[in-house]
């Protein structure tokens, strides 16, 4: 009689539907919030615009979404196994105007592959 050794049961693959849809609406969210940051800094310091004060907190709402977009980047990194620049370069994106609308596609393609950042 022989006796298996290894009780674990084989390991499933993680499934990264859930944390990449996420990733992708706080990338669009945040590169959206960023484009506005932009437009609001531009009239307001450019065209010496007064603006009014709801258009001010913009800066606060890209904020708020970008510590969003960092915690959903980061666990989508964790669960897609990626490399430490590949993840720095991800989580720089929300900061640098239309490169998160750029990095959501690559890590879209590369995720749906398969394929490690």
């Amino acid at each position: 009689m022989t006796t298996r050794t290894d009780d674990a049961a084989p390991a499933r693959p993680v499934s990264l539907g859930g944390p990449l849809i996420r990733f992708r609406v706080a990338a669009y969210a945040t590169g959206v919030a960023l484009l506005g940051l932009v437009v609001e800094m531009l009239l307001q310091y450019v065209f010496r615009v007064e603006l009014p004060q709801f258009v001010k907190m913009i800066p606060m709402v890209h904020g708020g979404l970008y510590l969003i977009y960092l915690l959903l980047a980061v666990d989508l990194a964790i669960k897609a196994r990626w490399s430490m620049k590949g993840t720095l370069l991800v989580l720089i994106a929300g900061c640098i105007p239309f490169f998160s609308f750029v990095m959501e596609r690559k890590v879209t393609h590369k995720v749906q592959a398969g394929v490690k950042l």
